[in-house]
């Protein structure tokens, strides 16, 4: 289907005789025709990027959508602006298909498309353009169909992640017979999954999928405030693909900025950070060729992204295996804090919190833990007999260490 919508970019291309590009609504690369000529300025940095970078970033986003192109249903012209990067003008051809927009086209404008007529009010577009908004309606329909694929395999994978465990057989089995019958995706097949925190859910559900090489299929699961994608791999120890999948989610307009970091103790000062938003984080499992596997993988993933999120020296994209202790502490239920160490997590302690948890990750080595802080040692020892204070914890016994240490990194999630 990727052929037909460079086949049908080509055509545009050679009807108006100038470079056309194709994204879908959320600006990620579809296809995009060859440029022909020796004038560089043509190649804007705006079109290069999307080209290299296989997405337009947000700012270039906010500026197209405030020229009305999301609403609009008949071509558009778009001024050219050099502070912006965008050297040369474009005409925009919706992309629509039954009153939806599904995507854009977009057309460079090296001066020979000034007096083309577009069409509205009243007048007639030039024969070119009617031509290529009728193929342009083409790409439409294409894009329908494959978002109507897309979302049954994502409803197909939320029904397998979600489902009681005695009717996974069944909801497994659908799914593998629409990766069959759909992508030709042969069973035993290397997989993962990918989980991007936070998502918003109330766009995503019936929003397209992705274009993203290796992404079979994703959806939203409001109860996590998530989205799962299911990516293919080359082996199952093969992880590239997923990070590459889930870097370029997180890109994506739908990945939230997220609430505010904790309440102010360990979550949001423990490792020098202020309140205020958490980053967004993806996480992801490990790979397995066992669909019946992928609820483990889907824990793991979600696991991996609140740790990612969590602790940002991990992030913003990791793996379940690399999140260490956060491993154990994801799978517990989410208690309050310990009484002992409730006055510590106190937004007003949390110089001492974050004083705490950095001698207790240095292992208890007082040298690493002050170079660490950029602090003296005897400030050091001084904060950590107020902590001793505060919580009534022995910090010279094992134990009293463990639960303090426990308690500062369950305070993140």
């Amino acid at each position: 289907m990727r052929g037909d919508y460079q086949q049908l970019v080509d055509e545009i291309s050679a009807a108006l005789g100038a470079p056309a590009t194709l994204e879908d609504r959320d600006f990620g690369l579809i296809a995009f025709g060859a440029h022909e000529g020796e004038d560089d300025e043509v190649m804007d940095p705006v079109r290069t990027r999307s080209i290299l970078q296989r997405r337009s970033s947000a700012a270039v986003r906010a500026w197209f959508e405030a020229f009305g192109i999301t609403r609009a249903t008949t071509p558009l012209r778009i001024p050219p602006d050099p502070a912006a990067g965008v050297f040369r003008g474009r005409i925009c051809l919706p992309v629509r298909h039954r009153g939806i927009v599904h995507g854009y086209v977009w057309l460079l404008d090296d001066g020979h498309l000034t007096d083309l007529e577009l069409g509205g009010r009243g007048t007639p577009p030039d024969p070119r353009i009617a031509q290529a908004m009728e193929t342009a309606a083409r790409i439409g329909a294409l894009l329908a169909d494959e978002a109507r694929a897309g979302a049954e395999l994502g409803d197909l994978l939320r029904e397998l992640l979600t489902c009681p465990a005695d009717e996974r057989l069944t909801a497994e089995a659908a799914l593998r017979d629409a990766l069959r019958d759909t992508l030709r995706f042969p069973p035993g097949s290397p997989l993962t999954l990918v989980a991007v925190l936070p998502w918003e859910t109330t766009e995503a559900d019936g929003a397209p999928l992705p274009n993203l090489p290796g992404l079979l299929a994703a959806c939203a699961l409001p109860a996590d405030g998530a989205l799962a994608g299911l990516v293919r791999l080359r082996s199952p120890g093969a992880l590239t693909p997923a990070r590459t999948v889930a870097e370029h989610l997180l890109r994506s307009p739908r990945a939230g900025a997220g609430g505010a970091g904790g309440t102010g103790g360990a979550g949001g000062a423990a490792g020098g950070r202020t309140r205020g938003p958490r980053p967004r984080a993806a996480g992801i499992g490990t790979g397995t060729e066992d669909l019946s596997a992928l609820p483990d993988a889907w824990r793991q993933a979600l696991a991996a992204a609140r740790a990612a999120r969590a602790e940002p020296r991990l992030g913003p994209v990791t793996q379940w295996d690399a999140i260490g202790a956060y491993r154990l502490l994801t799978a517990l239920p989410a208690p309050g804090p310990d009484p002992a160490v409730a006055a510590l997590l106190a937004p007003a302690h949390a110089e001492l919190a974050r004083t705490a948890e950095v001698f207790l990750d240095c292992a208890g080595q007082a040298g690493r833990a002050a170079q660490a802080l950029g602090i003296h040692r005897q400030t050091l020892y001084y904060r950590l007999g107020r902590v001793e204070k505060l919580t009534g914890l022995d910090l010279d016994e094992g134990e009293d260490r463990l639960l303090l240490h426990i308690a500062l990194k369950a305070a993140r999630l």
